[in-house]
């Protein structure tokens, strides 16, 4: 079953909620340990530029396999 397009984009955007919330939360519970002492607003900053930098890599990657697959389907439609 093909999941539809609006599903498509519920699904992204709650993966992006969800490794945001992931990514605050372990700064603030491991930067301490390392000796790094961050306000809350640091890490709301620091969270939201891994979450854009996560957004890129992801759409990078997605792009890149979407070109080998076609690349395979057209060698394999010869």
């Amino acid at each position: 079953m093909k999941q539809s397009r609006l599903m498509s984009l519920v699904e992204s955007i709650a993966n992006v909620l969800v490794g945001y919330g992931v990514a605050v939360v372990t700064q603030i519970l491991i930067f301490p340990v390392f000796g790094l002492h961050t306000t809350l607003a640091q890490n709301l900053k620091l969270g939201a530029v891994f979450t854009v930098v996560s957004i890129a890599r992801s759409f990078a990657l997605r792009r890149v396999f979407e070109a080998i697959r076609f690349a395979m389907d057209k060698k394999h439609q010869l």
